[in-house]
């Protein structure tokens, strides 16, 4: 009961709060940009998926955590939902910035994500893990897209979207070594098609 209670209030904080980050913004540093209204749009919309890619890692992790039996890899899931919890308040914070806001569709792609999270977690851990490789790896390989489409003149956006292009990409290798099982093909190839439904619905709604 507890750790449904606290799954529970993990995602009411992600939906619905304003996320707190445990370190500053890589963007803290940056000037402010002045951007044209086509770029500060670009910027928002590029912005509003990356924010909603964190929703996203957030009811993963929790969903995976809140199914394994095994307690140091929870305690792994869980610290690396804490560290999405940063990406998702500097996101929210360039939204902010520019103007923009959040996905409106925010708790369908939580559950969606959710879901299909506790879905991989019940067929086994490896699996599980397989799951993460694969999705911080199309995360990633999207995060490089956004860096050549983002405005060059957008210094904050960009660098907050370098920062989180590495964290994946360490989460990716953290999982690999715990022992995650990879993906088939066809299974890869349906996240990668699920992933741009959800990319190209979140840049405008």
């Amino acid at each position: 009961m507890d750790q449904i209670l606290e799954t529970a209030d993990a995602a009411l904080r992600t939906l619905f709060a304003s996320p707190k980050a445990s370190e500053p913004s890589p963007a803290r540093d940056c000037p402010v940009p002045s951007l044209t209204e086509p770029e500060r749009r670009l910027s928002g919309a590029l912005m509003r998926v990356n924010h909603v890619g964190e929703v996203c890692a957030q009811a993963l992790y929790l969903s995976q955590a809140a199914v394994t039996k095994d307690p140091q890899l929870r305690a792994s899931l869980l610290a690396a939902a804490r560290e999405e919890v940063d990406h998702l308040a500097w996101t929210r914070e360039r939204l902010d910035a520019l103007g923009s806001r959040p996905s409106l569709l925010n708790p369908l792609w939580f559950a969606g994500a959710f879901a299909i999270g506790l879905g991989a977690a019940r067929i086994s851990d490896r699996v599980s893990l397989g799951f993460v490789v694969e999705t911080e790896r199309q995360v990633s390989e999207h995060l490089g897209g956004h860096l050549e489409r983002l405005p060059p003149g957008d210094a904050p956006s960009r660098e907050v979207v370098a920062r989180m292009k590495v964290d994946e990409e360490r989460h990716a290798t953290q999982a690999l070594a715990a022992g995650a099982q990879l993906l088939p093909a066809p299974a890869r190839l349906l996240m990668k098609a699920a992933a741009r439904v959800m990319t190209t619905t979140a840049h405008y709604i």
